[in-house]
Order: structure tokens, then sequence, then C-alpha cells
């Protein structure tokens, strides 16, 4: 009686250790760039482009993964080329009829917004990737170095000289620039 009774103590003992550790590994949460999101930048003078992308609900992990760092890749290419339509149509009436007594309204408002991003980006990397086993969400960083989007330029067959000559020369100061106006903004 005695022995079982030390025996369960420890048993107790080592869950509780077991228990404390796994609490301490769940408080740790999400990486940061979890939440800071997709952008433009300047991490330990490395300019780079990173995109977050994210899927929940896919059972099959290769295929979540594959989704989020796809996700990811989009992202970064919406930095550099989005169109965006947009429509609204507004329609009012008001009519009268008879004695004047009687009105009848009516009203109808529509919006229509489509976003497109087409562009061909080579040198997207993932860099890191995190699973939220609360929520069922895949998530994926994905990056784009400064250096590796300038060498992608030189090899652009779509643009003309001129133009890869002044993004070639103007790149690092568009991107600080772009820099001062989220600072400015307060999206860091």
């Amino acid at each position: 009686m005695i022995w079982s009774q030390t025996m369960q103590s420890r048993l107790v003992g080592s869950g509780l250790v077991v228990l404390l550790v796994m609490g301490l590994a769940a408080c740790g949460g999400p990486p940061k760039w979890v939440s800071k999101g997709s952008g433009a930048f300047n991490e330990k003078d490395s300019k780079a482009f990173y995109g977050v992308g994210a899927v929940v609900g896919v059972r099959n992990a290769p295929l979540a993964w594959d989704t989020a760092e796809n996700r990811g890749r989009a992202e970064i290419a919406k930095t550099f080329d989005t169109y965006t339509g947009y429509l609204m149509r507004d329609y009012a009436a008001s009519t009268t009829a008879g004695d004047f007594t009687r009105n009848t309204e009516e009203q109808n408002v529509e919006r229509a917004i489509k976003t497109l991003t087409m562009t061909t980006l080579s040198g997207v990397r993932r860099i890191d990737q995190y699973m939220d086993a609360k929520t069922d969400t895949y998530y994926v960083l994905t990056k784009l170095s400064l250096e590796d989007m300038k060498n992608n330029l030189e090899q652009a067959k779509e643009l003309n000289k001129e133009v890869r000559d002044f993004v070639r020369k103007n790149a690092d100061r568009l991107f600080e620039r772009l820099e001062k106006e989220e600072e400015k903004r307060g999206v860091r």
C-alpha cells in the first residue's frame, strides 16, 4: 500500500510537470509576422517584400500548406501590380399619384468592386510557417528580397530598357519612400 501511494504521487507529480510544460508551450502564441502581415519591410538591413498567406478549415495538411504559401505569394504580387475597378450605381425615385396624398418611394443602390492582380514573380521563397491548432489555421510567410527583385528586372523581357533602368536605379529610393509613408500612417 505504501508503494502504490508513492507511485501514485510520482505519477501525479510527473503529470503536473507535463501539463506545466504543455501550458507554457501553448502560451507562446503565434509568431509576430502573423499579426504584422504583408508588406515591404526593412529587416536587419535586408529590404524585402513579405507576404503572409493563411487558410483555415482544410484537413489535408500538405494541401493547406501549399494553399497558404500560394496566398502569401499573391500578397507579394498585390504589392507590385493591382488593378481595381469600382462601379457604384444609385437609383432613387419618388412618385405621387392621384390626389397627391399617397407617395411611393423606391431606392436601389448597387456596388461592384473587382480587383485583379497579374504578375510573374521569381525568387519568392517560403521562409516560415505556423499552424494555429485552436483555429485550424495554417500560416506561411513568404519573402522576395529587393535584390532578387532587381535581378529579375534584368531578365524581364516585357519591360523596355528605359523602364528597367529607371526601376533598377530608383528601387532603393522608392522602397525607403514607401517605408516613410507607412511610418507616417502608423502602419508599422
